[in-house]
């Protein structure tokens, strides 16, 4: 990551993840019907990780042909894919927040991990999950954050564990990737926002297909006119908003859940001191 060519290269990702976000943008806000948060999510993430987030879009997100979107997405990968995005756009984005701040402070690489965690978690709890989503989680914020917040902890856990390690390691490495004026700082955050979707999707896998997260929804679905569904709509309450179908989860396998993620987390902070400098 030293070197004139090194540096074209940065500039180039960027480029291209401006131009790739820009699609995304476009497509979703003009021909998608998805939920207006998730099209956000996809244009954050894709900002972060350039053409990988423009494909992923395409593959899993932009309905082929006109009020397909519903059976296109039907599919778990596909659910759980939308339910990673959502997770990091809103954690990812918070982080990225508190690692400005942190660059900018020259807090010690503890300090910057602790923050870039809380910073995270908070913003996407309290903003991206339970403020954008309280209409169709039943209109109540509180409501929202508890009903939310185990399966973002969870998701969380997984995001910050692989970020840490990537951010840490590089950061400890190569000169400028601490400065947020350098281009490798950038260069190192969409590296690590990579790896954390990339570890985020198993448990968002767990997550979807046992009824305890949303995976991706379309105002079709929720009721709000288009064309007709091609397939069943989920149920919804009397007021209209999305209802969480019932899980078979126990609390011990929640448990177990929880105990992995934390220790995934610890892994990645295990791995950010050996490799790197934490002091």
């Amino acid at each position: 990551m030293n070197g004139t060519a090194a540096d074209a290269l940065m500039y180039t990702w960027f480029f291209l993840a401006v131009l790739s976000a820009g699609y995304v943008a476009y497509d979703a806000f003009t021909r998608n019907p998805e939920l207006t948060v998730m099209k956000w999510g996809w244009v954050l993430v894709t900002l972060y990780i350039g053409p990988v987030g423009a494909s992923l879009y395409v593959l899993s997100c932009k309905e082929p042909q006109p009020g397909t979107h519903e059976r296109f997405t039907a599919p778990l990968w596909k659910q759980a894919l939308g339910s990673t995005i959502h997770c990091v756009a809103g954690d990812a984005t918070g982080i990225m927040v508190a690692a400005v701040a942190a660059s900018l402070l020259d807090l010690p690489p503890w300090a910057d991990a602790v923050l870039e965690y809380a910073v995270g978690f908070g913003f996407g709890l309290l903003v991206f999950q339970a403020l954008f989503m309280r209409d169709m989680l039943g209109g109540g914020y509180r409501a929202a954050v508890r009903s939310t917040v185990f399966a973002e902890w969870l998701s969380m856990n997984c995001v910050m564990g692989a970020m840490v390690a990537v951010n840490v390691i590089v950061r400890s490495h190569v000169p400028g990737a601490r400065d947020v004026a350098d281009v490798r700082f950038w260069a190192t955050f969409s590296l690590a926002v990579l790896a954390g979707l990339a570890f985020a999707y198993p448990v968002n896998v767990w997550l979807v297909s046992n009824h305890l997260k949303h995976g991706m929804g379309t105002v079709r679905a929720l009721g709000s006119g288009g064309a007709a569904l091609p397939v069943p709509k989920p149920a919804t309450t009397a007021t209209g908003t999305m209802a969480m179908p019932g899980t078979a989860v126990t609390g011990e396998q929640k448990a177990a859940m929880a105990t992995l993620t934390v220790l995934f987390l610890a892994a990645g902070v295990l791995l950010a001191a050996l490799f790197g400098s934490l002091a």
